[in-house]
């Protein structure tokens, strides 16, 4: 056995060892990049803002789907360290690195030990040991492993290769590179039984195609179908958050943003025509990430011609031009003739939500109203599309549509450019059951996924209609998200533009159905039976002097 360098002398009874290695394991175990001995991680500045909130979100099950040379592995040694050199009272766990190839353990286990040096500052041993792995079939192997021990008790493990059957750990578990495991789903089923005793799970991995088992775990993740925090930490992340300021400091090189901007550049040009792995190994965006999201059969599995049909109500290009008056008498015997039927026949008993996606005068408004059954089935029982409406009179229908939902749970508007108007008002009128959403990258990525996913699962129906149908042909994966295409367009079957109208509103729908929220009863001054005015569920008999006066005061945006 031979003494590491380095670590100080008189605390312990025995030095700090290594114990031999068939191998050939080094003093100094690889830790992919030079880092000076003194290097502490835990000073101000040092980690990078995403290596930071890695470490911080202490989920039992989180996940992260990362660029190449973002530091996560990193940053994962440090929390490791620090796991493990605490004392079981102060949450000390053993802790156990799964990669998915052997340099990858000795690389982690360098880092461990050099933190361990530096941040925890006590007796540790690095040595190599034998794991035995149990398969399913009741045969065992022996796969080697490189430890590093604590006074606390607790090890670093990382096992040199895939093992079939971990069921008999106890720890924190991290598998890295888990897109390129043989089966991260056995893997992760084998760990899951850890979580009972304080265990915890973490998966790390840059992208292995669209249809690897990794991105489904992530997908699913973001449909909310596991129990998995993830992460995206791409390598602009890394660039933004200091990366190459990093670079220029070990390199003993000025910094400055035109040098960071060419070794951006000349990293990505490396990959010179091949954009989709650039995408994947650096902007972790699986790749055969392109195309349309949803099939016509799948879509079409989701409609039901019990559904009523979609209500369109558009105006020529004067209609902006006519009086308050008549706006408001035109949009009172849409709301009163057409929405009103539509309104009173819903199931007062079941929660409602509604979702809205805004135009003026280009596309079309769509509003998709969800009833949530019992069966958590989300049902559009009420389509409507505007097209060429002014903005009041496009609130006033707004306001008629929610006031006349039972047991409103919810409702997203998107909110950008002109349409934060109108979710400014409908926030004002319900309160915080309203999600006023800027449908940004960031939104459709954590989002869509659950939309798409509602289709496959059944757990929606829309109404039978053509234009509904192509609207939800056009989600397409766009740079590694689900939208519809900014440079998208067709025509309907009516003649107009469209740009995918409805499946957004649907998208902001279900996200309304997912939010955590109290349904309410609205008293309104909207007229539902032959001698009410007051809501959906009734209310006190209005004379007809009174009613035209409630109407014409409601219309206008008063209430």
């Amino acid at each position: 056995m031979v003494q590491l360098p380095g670590l100080p002398q008189g605390k312990w009874t025995d030095p700090p060892v290594l114990a031999a290695d068939p191998a050939g394991l080094p003093l100094e175990l690889p830790r992919g990049g030079d880092i000076p001995d003194d290097f502490d991680p835990l000073a101000e500045g040092v980690l990078m803002a995403h290596q930071a909130e890695w470490i911080a979100d202490e989920s039992l099950l989180k996940g992260c789907a990362k660029g190449r040379r973002t530091g996560i592995t990193f940053a994962e040694a440090l929390d490791a360290t620090l796991i493990a050199a605490a004392k079981r009272s102060a949450g000390g766990q053993n802790y156990f690195y799964i990669p998915d190839s052997k340099p990858k353990g000795r690389e982690f286990i360098g880092y461990a030990a050099h933190f361990a040096k530096t941040v925890a500052k006590e007796l540790l041993t690095i040595e190599d040991g034998i794991f035995f792995d149990q398969r399913d079939d009741g045969s065992t192997s022996a796969i080697s492993s490189y430890i590093v021990r604590f006074s606390s008790g607790f090890r670093i493990e990382a096992l040199s290769s895939r093992p079939e059957n971990i069921r008999g750990l106890q720890g924190v578990v991290c598998i890295d590179e888990a897109a390129f495991h043989r089966d991260v789903r056995a893997v992760i089923d084998a760990v899951a039984a850890l979580l009972i005793w304080g265990g915890k799970v973490r998966v790390i991995s840059s992208h292995n195609g669209v249809n690897s088992p990794f991105n489904e775990l992530m997908k699913e993740a973001q449909a909310g179908k596991n129990g998995f925090n993830f992460h995206t930490f791409s390598f602009r992340d890394a660039v933004e958050n200091g990366l190459y300021k990093r670079v220029c400091l070990i390199k003993g090189d000025e910094w400055t943003i035109e040098k960071q901007q060419a070794w951006e550049a000349e990293i990505r040009s490396a990959y010179g025509t091949r954009t989709a792995k650039m995408r994947q190994e650096l902007d972790a965006i699986p790749a055969e990430a392109e195309g349309s999201a949803l099939t016509r059969v799948l879509i079409e599995s989701c409609m039901s011609r019990d559904l009523p049909a979609v209500v369109r109500w558009d105006r020529p290009d004067d209609f902006k031009n006519l009086d308050d008056f008549e706006r408001e008498e035109q949009a009172s015997e849409f709301c009163e003739g057409v929405l009103k039927p539509l309104l009173d026949a819903l199931n007062p008993d079941l929660e409602h939500c509604f979702g809205e996606d805004f135009a003026r005068s280009g596309d079309k408004t769509a509003v998709i109203v969800f009833e949530i059954g019992a069966d958590l089935i989300r049902r559009a029982r009420l389509t409507v599309e505007l097209k060429n409406i002014p903005f009041d009179q496009q609130r006033d229908i707004l306001f008629y549509i929610g006031d006349g939902l039972p047991r409103l749970m919810g409702g997203a508007l998107d909110a950008r450019g002109n349409g934060q108007y109108l979710a400014e008002k409908a926030r004002q009128r319900w309160g915080e059951i309203i999600q006023e959403v800027m449908l940004s990258a960031k939104w459709y990525a954590a989002w869509m996924p659950a939309y798409i996913e509602a289709f496959g699962d059944k757990s929606l129906l829309l109404p039978f209609d053509a234009d509904v149908l192509a609207d939800h042909q056009a989600l397409a994966y766009v740079n590694g998200i689900i939208k519809v295409p900014d440079e998208h367009s067709t025509k309907g079957v009516d003649g107009y533009d469209r740009h995918g109208d409805t499946a957004p509103a649907g998208a902001l729908a279900w996200f309304a159905s997912c939010q955590d929220a109290i349904s309410y009863d609205y008293q309104t001054n909207r007229k539902t039976g032959a001698d009410t005015m007051s809501g959906h569920h009734g209310g006190p008999p209005l004379d007809d002097d009174r009613r035209r006066r409630t109407v014409d005061v409601y219309l206008r945006g008063a209430l």
